[in-house]
């Protein structure tokens, strides 16, 4: 029998559908399974030390202790952990996910969240405060993406922007039940939409249908408008998307949205706080928010570019008829009356009350200058990639900047720059490395030092064809293995990690 590698090659040669047929019994063929198992298990046991870096460094408890530790002893830990973690991102090593981190913006956040530590929205006669931190953080954003003083859009405020998608779908999924009898949805979106449309469609039983995108990366308008059907409920694009940064052509999705009379979200998670203030800036930000007719939804992170705590985010509507497919409400539970805006029932308000100070300490001026900077950052960034003659830029982004290689393993390129302590995003369809720019950027030096190394990693790539090992052949096999689902398992066995107790370091 042929080894792996040769049989992938193969696969690799055939149609899409004949691969799926043939994926499920040769799954089942003995020796392909052992050969999965074994290359899949070598993956996990060269991740478990970058997974779990600190066993053998501190207590590990798989049950409660018989006796509580001091809180003093417990705030000593928890500090040593920190100071171990946050050295890469202070240091502005990271793409995306710390995206103010100055000191003084985290000591303020962290006095706003004890001072409301016990509010909970659920709670709303007891905390209105939470209504009152809500309510503006809406208003405020919807007043940033286009809402009119005479406009009735609002929204809700949730854990991220998964949520926000998710409640979104959820809405036009309600809404289409109800007002259109479609009892077999459907939604389009383009390939570089964000996978949470995809858990939507998991979790809500609504048809996913992917659509291709241009040369450009942005979506193909044409391909969406030939699969809109009777079942479409909703079409969704990006402002920006998360793997190339590019914005969609909002106006011309709005308009097959609108003339099939089917809702249009915009997922401006990444976007929402930049774009606003990039088209202040001067910078060329076609139209993408309410103030394009056919946009019906937005979802927004305001703890990404709105600088609040992790998690918070906003979900928009054009109306409040709208919104009201979001709400959940029960009216005959024996524990009485029950409504929930969201997915969760408790939550977080101190995350809400964060966020709201975030947003007024910042102010127009604040995200502006923010805005300012991080674009300018992005252009530096940008035209240091270009420079070098191996390495090119996908799409036109502005600060969420792809790149990759038509000469090299791009993934490799991925390895080293890891080695030199960056934590940048590896992506596929095409093979690429993006990094997401944030304030920790914008730091004096920053910038230069990426171009540096990242010139360095080229050099060393090209002068080391044969060397292996690293991240690149797990990015690999997801770019380009044809058995999906072998895929699905190493991904599923990578979360079973995440959640793996030492077995030998166990103390109770």
């Amino acid at each position: 029998m042929p080894d792996m590698d040769q049989m992938i090659e193969k696969l690799r040669g055939m149609p899409t559908g004949l691969v799926k047929f043939m994926e499920k019994w040769l799954r089942k063929l003995p020796a392909v399974r052992k050969e999965i198992d074994t290359q899949t298990e070598e993956i996990i046991n060269d991740l478990e030390s970058s997974v779990k870096p600190y066993e053998g460094k501190f207590s590990t408890y798989s049950s409660l202790p018989s006796e509580g530790r001091p809180q003093e002893d417990i705030l000593s830990e928890i500090e040593e952990i920190t100071l171990l973690e946050q050295s890469r991102w202070q240091g502005g090593y990271v793409s995306g996910a710390v995206y103010h981190g100055d000191r003084e913006h985290i000591d303020f956040l962290n006095q706003v969240y004890a001072l409301q530590s016990q509010s909970n929205p659920l709670h709303m006669d007891l905390f209105p405060s939470a209504s009152k931190f809500e309510s503006e953080i809406v208003s405020m954003t919807a007043s940033m993406l286009g809402a009119g003083t005479k406009d009735e859009c609002c929204g809700t405020v949730n854990s991220g922007g998964t949520e926000s998608i998710l409640l979104a779908m959820k809405t036009y999924r309600d809404l289409a039940y109800k007002e259109k009898n479609i009892r077999k949805p459907e939604i389009i979106i383009p390939e570089s939409a964000h996978a949470a449309f995809d858990k939507a469609g998991e979790y809500f039983k609504i048809r996913v249908i992917r659509t291709p995108v241009d040369s450009d990366y942005k979506a193909n308008v044409q391909a969406i408008r030939k699969a809109v059907s009777s079942r479409t409920i909703a079409i969704a694009a990006s402002a920006v998307s998360f793997p190339n940064g590019v914005i969609d052509s909002i106006y011309d999705i709005a308009v097959i949205a609108e003339k099939q009379g089917i809702g249009f979200h915009v997922d401006a998670c990444l976007g929402g706080f930049i774009l606003p203030w990039a088209e202040k800036l001067g910078y060329d930000v076609p139209p993408f928010d309410f103030r394009v007719q056919g946009v019906t939804s937005i979802s927004a992170d305001t703890h990404k570019y709105g600088y609040a705590a992790k998690g918070s985010s906003v979900v928009l509507y054009r109306t409040k008829s709208l919104r009201r497919y979001q709400y959940f409400t029960a009216t005959d539970w024996p524990g009485g009356l029950y409504l929930s805006p969201t997915l969760s029932g408790s939550r977080p308000g101190a995350l809400s009350a964060a966020c709201w100070a975030a947003m007024i300490s910042m102010g127009e001026k604040g995200y502006l200058k923010a805005a300012d900077k991080i674009l300018k950052t992005g252009k530096y960034i940008r035209r240091g990639i270009d420079a070098l003659n191996d390495l090119h830029v996908l799409g036109d982004p502005l600060w969420v900047i792809s790149f990759a290689s038509s000469s090299m393993d791009i993934y490799r390129i991925l390895d080293f720059m890891s080695k030199r302590q960056w934590n940048l995003n590896g992506l596929h369809k095409p093979a690429s490395i993006h990094i997401c720019v944030t304030l920790r950027h914008t730091r004096p030096g920053v910038a230069e030092k990426f171009i540096s190394d990242l010139t360095q990693a080229v050099d060393h790539v090209k002068n080391t064809p044969s060397e292996k090992g690293g991240m690149a052949p797990i990015y690999g096999m997801a770019a380009t293995l044809p058995l999906r689902s072998v895929v699905n398992d190493l991904l599923e066995r990578y979360l079973d990690l995440y959640y793996k107790v030492s077995q030998n370091d166990r103390k109770s």
